[in-house]
């Protein structure tokens, strides 16, 4: 006896084993295919939304320029490779860390959110305090600087290995980054840029000129006779040294370079600053500028464009002497 076939059952089964099939020959390819590599393995970037830690609200940015100093602690032994966790740069990104104890720099990838307290600026991997120097169970001065290392030094991070160090940090610049986060509040966020002061705002008020007495001729009716001539007393030189930056102009080398830190429209603000940096000011057309140096060449000038900048002057730049 013949037995009816059920076509239509015969050609589900078909389909599902196709799918089956199709399905697993996916899964094979996605295995299979190779890890992400390149600038490709560092997106995407996740900025993320504001958050709370206990009154303070922490405000995620992509900000380019990044660079403040505070205080690093180590996380959890179990994280791996060269890693940091920030409360407001992008994941991923790459940050310059220096140890303001020793000057001692290394790169350090950012992966994670946090440190979750407010006076602490970044959590370092087990790794990375190694390779920083840092002592564990405590937290460390540190200044931690957004940066765009070449590509090849983040394919070394991302596989878990260390990049090469930086250069140490000069002693000049190393007494103006601790003495700058001597004078932050401690329990704030760290600025990520240091304040500039606002443009035309008087510094001290400015000394009037005394009034020029009015000449009259010698043979004018009702003039009366003239004193005899007394010679004035020669005032003291004073061996201090003025407080205000002077303004005379002293020979500068040939070949030479200044860093020039800002202009300012007032004279005041200029001596201000100029003060303030231990620099000079010179005038230029209708403008006063803050200048500092002489130096003998760039690379000794690089110190002292690191301290106008570290002061808030992001404009701040080297130039040959005029």
């Amino acid at each position: 006896m013949k037995l009816p076939v059920n076509h239509a059952l015969s050609l589900a089964a078909l389909m599902l084993l196709g799918a089956g099939g199709a399905g697993a020959r996916d899964r094979e390819a996605r295995l299979s295919a190779p890890p992400v590599t390149g600038p490709a393995a560092d997106y995407p970037v996740v900025v993320g939304e504001p958050f709370t830690i206990g009154s303070t609200v922490w405000t995620p940015i992509d900000q380019l320029n990044y660079d403040a100093v505070g205080f690093a602690s180590i996380g959890e032994a179990g994280l791996v490779g060269v890693t940091g966790a920030h409360k407001t740069l992008p994941l991923p990104s790459y940050v310059e860390v220096t140890a303001l104890d020793t000057g001692k720099t290394i790169l350090v990838r950012l992966e994670r959110r946090g440190p979750m307290f407010n006076d602490t600026l970044i959590e370092l991997s087990s790794a990375a305090a190694t390779q920083l120097g840092l002592v564990p169970g405590g937290r460390s001065p540190v200044r931690v600087r957004r940066v765009n290392p070449p590509e090849q030094e983040r394919a070394i991070l991302r596989a878990g290995d260390r990049a090469p160090e930086r250069m140490e940090t000069p002693d000049g610049l190393l007494k103006v980054l601790r003495r700058k986060l001597a004078d932050q509040s401690p329990l704030q966020p760290p600025p990520s840029m240091p304040p500039s002061m606002p443009a035309g705002t008087p510094a001290s008020p400015i000394a009037k000129p005394a009034p020029k007495p009015v000449e009259i001729a010698p043979n004018s009716p009702g003039r009366a006779p003239a004193p005899s001539p007394v010679a004035a007393p020669t005032p003291a030189v004073s061996s201090r040294k003025p407080l205000t930056p002077s303004i005379a102009a002293a020979p500068v080398p040939k070949g030479a370079f200044f860093v020039q830190v800002a202009a300012f429209s007032v004279e005041a603000n200029a001596r201000k600053v100029a003060a303030q940096l231990n620099g000079g000011i010179s005038r230029a057309g209708k403008l006063w500028r803050v200048r500092l140096g002489p130096f003998a060449n760039r690379a000794k000038a690089a110190p002292a464009l690191e301290k106008a900048r570290n002061a808030g002057y992001r404009d701040a730049r080297i130039q040959p002497a005029d």
